[in-house]
Order: structure tokens, then C-alpha cells, then sequence
């Protein structure tokens, strides 16, 4: 889109507010891109209450090339809630490796658990109840039911976020997610929410391309902290030693990793209060 065609708009919105005419020329811009740009990924072809659950917990902190590559594999060896609720947690954790944030896989067994248990073998349809699950928040239980369900829910996560911002907000500065979700649910394509999230989220990518300082206009922007370093490299290697062996001791862990004593202790009282590891007369090992 051209910068006098968002200036245009820019006019078109501040002389008439958010009118009929407004919503269907944002939604033209919007699609227009999407029907020669949209991307394609896996979990965007075949549609299923699992796939859509496992695509949105993988894209939770993680980059959509990354998910696209892992969705694949990992549905091919945990092809359905039943299959993943009985899988060993070492191997959820094993087929998760690439995607960080070990925490999710975790989540993930617990909520196929839950639905088998709890759901009669299906994903509520309800935001509230999937917000009750396992590493399920307002916006990832609104996506889901978006994708899933094609049913319409209203959320902003970095890519809607930016769409807006460009929009809607074109001279201001500290912008709030409260002060952009009325108007997600006034310009919503209501008849299809699935591809109108699909195609705002396209945008958005292409956004950080085009305008990178968009989301620090944001009130909600946050430099994200060095990974080198940090307690979650820690976390990963020690998880990692653990798919390789199935037990260790703390000094075998001490020795292998170039950290601070202390902070390695801290690392392994969190994963077992987490449920990753257990410790038997000293030795840790996952729970089967």
C-alpha cells in the first residue's frame, strides 16, 4: 500500500469517524494485501481443534518459520489429544526441542490430558473454559476459538497491534491494547474471522518490515532480555542433559554446565517444583 493511500485513509477516518464506509475501505486494504500476500503454512491447510491448539501454544514467544518446520514433526508423532495425553514427558520435551520455552510442551500433555479426561475428548469451544487450561490466556484462548471454531472473538496480539497503530493511530504515541481491542470487534469480518485474523496478521508481518518503529509507539512494548546468560539458557541445557540421560546427580549437572553454583540450584528447584524433574535419594530424573 502506498503512502498516499494511507493518507488517504488517515483523512477518510478522521472526517468520519469509524463509519460503515471506514470499516469496509480498512477491510478492502486488508484483504487486497492478503489475497496476493497472505503466507502459507501447515497449520493453516488442514483445520482441527488439536492442530489449531498445538499451532497456537508452538507460536506463543516463538517465530512462525520456526513453528511451520516443528508443527509437522511434532503432530506426526503425537497425531491427536489421546496420543499426546499417554506420550512420556521426555519425549513431548525431546519433540519440542528447537522451539524454547520448555514450559509450553509441558503445558500442552497437561491440557491433551484435561480434554480427554475433563472434555470427553474435545477442545471447549468457550473462551472462558479454555482460559482455565494449562498456559492458556485471554488472547491465546480467543485464537483459538477464532481458528478452530471460525466463531468470533476479539484480541490483540504484535501483529494485529501493529495493523492498528498504522491505522487508526497515526499521531500518537504510547498506545493501549484497551484502547485498540473496540476497535478489533467494530471492524471484524464477522461472516469469516478466521482468514480476516489470518490476513491482519499478514499485514502485521509485513509491517515490521516496512515500519519497525510502530511497536515502540506501543505502551506495552518491551525490549526482550538477553538469552545468553540468562536463567532460561540455563533451563534449556539442563532439560536438554535430561533427554539424554535419564538421570542424573546434582554434581554430574554442576559439572557439565559453566554457571554460577547457586544459580544452577535455583534452575533445578524450579523445574522440580514445575514438575520437570524429581529427585529420588539425590538423583533427578524426569516423571514418566
Amino acid at each position: 500500500m502506498s503512502l498516499i493511500l494511507i493518507t488517504e485513509f488517515h483523512k477518510l477516518h478522521k472526517k468520519n469517524g469509524l463509519t460503515e464506509n471506514v470499516i469496509q475501505t480498512f477491510q478492502k486494504i486488508i484483504y487486497s494485501y492478503y489475497n496476493q500476500h497472505g503466507r502459507e503454512f501447515p497449520f493453516r491447510e488442514k483445520i482441527s481443534e488439536y492442530y489449531v491448539l498445538v499451532s497456537e501454544i508452538m507460536l506463543q514467544q516463538t517465530q512462525t518459520g520456526t513453528v511451520a518446520e516443528k508443527f509437522l514433526k511434532f503432530i506426526k508423532r503425537f497425531p491427536d489429544f489421546k496420543t499426546l495425553a499417554n506420550a512420556p514427558l521426555d519425549e513431548v520435551l525431546r519433540a519440542w526441542q528447537g522451539l524454547g520455552y520448555n514450559r509450553r510442551a509441558k503445558a500442552l500433555k497437561e491440557i491433551a490430558i484435561k480434554v480427554i479426561e475433563d472434555y470427553n475428548g474435545k477442545l471447549p469451544k468457550s473462551v472462558e473454559l479454555l482460559k482455565k487450561l494449562p498456559q492458556i490466556g485471554h488472547n491465546t484462548a480467543s485464537s483459538i476459538v477464532a481458528f478452530a471454531f471460525n466463531t468470533p472473538t476479539y484480541f490483540v496480539e504484535t501483529n494485529i497491534r501493529r495493523v492498528y497503530m498504522y491505522f487508526f493511530f497515526s499521531h500518537k504515541d504510547q498506545i493501549k491494547d484497551k484502547e485498540i481491542l473496540p476497535l478489533v470487534k467494530e471492524t471484524i469480518d464477522k461472516q469469516n474471522p478466521r482468514e480476516w485474523y489470518y490476513a491482519l496478521m499478514d499485514y502485521g508481518v509485513m509491517l515490521k518490515k516496512t515500519h519497525p518503529e510502530l511497536n515502540k509507539r506501543s505502551a506495552h512494548y518491551r525490549k526482550q532480555k538477553p538469552f545468553k546468560g540468562s536463567n532460561r539458557e540455563i533451563r534449556g541445557k539442563v532439560l536438554r542433559m535430561f533427554l539424554k540421560t535419564k538421570s542424573l546427580s546434582k554434581d554430574q549437572i554442576m559439572n557439565k554446565l559453566n554457571f554460577n553454583a547457586e544459580r544452577i540450584k535455583q534452575v533445578l528447584n524450579q523445574l522440580e517444583k514445575e514438575g520437570f524433574i524429581q529427585k529420588e535419594e539425590k538423583i533427578y530424573s524426569v516423571p514418566q
